[in-house]
């Protein structure tokens, strides 16, 4: 099984980025918790920060041979259709995964216009979020 992790904006700031908010490890380090923890699933990893090129790459995921995706778009969430519209035409399941609760910050964190396209949302757990959507997504494929 492969799952891919794709990162948004600024997530490439990870274990530097406001650690108050967003911790101080890094995503080289939630990976090899990850693969330690999910032995058995081929997790492929990618960041940008251009909203173009995520989705590039998860139209590429959905037409290899990917069983999920745990997306967090960074700031994307909150504003981008173009997001939306292109997780909606995908045939494998995206679960939105945010590193703070959204919800306990600013007003415009509140809103995510990806949401209704996603089979799930993890947020609010740190980098542990990571590791609760690729349960979800581990889950969904065995369901099948």
């Amino acid at each position: 099984m492969k799952i891919l992790i794709l990162n948004g904006p600024n997530l490439n700031r990870l274990g530097k980025r406001e650690p108050d908010i967003y911790g101080s490890a890094t995503m080289e380090e939630c990976l090899a918790t990850l693969r330690t923890d999910f032995p058995n699933v081929e997790l492929e990893y990618a960041q940008s920060n251009h909203e173009g090129e995520l989705i590039d790459i998860m139209q590429q995921a959905s037409d290899g041979d990917m069983a999920g995706i745990v997306l967090n778009a960074g700031a994307y969430t909150h504003t981008s259709v173009a997001l939306l519209d292109c997780i909606r035409s995908l045939s494998i399941p995206v679960v939105e995964v945010h590193l703070s609760n959204v919800h306990a910050r600013e007003d415009f964190r509140h809103k995510s216009l990806i949401s209704s396209a996603c089979k799930g949302i993890v947020a609010g757990f740190g980098m542990n979020s990571y590791r609760l959507a690729v349960e979800a997504l581990v889950r969904l494929a065995a369901a099948k």
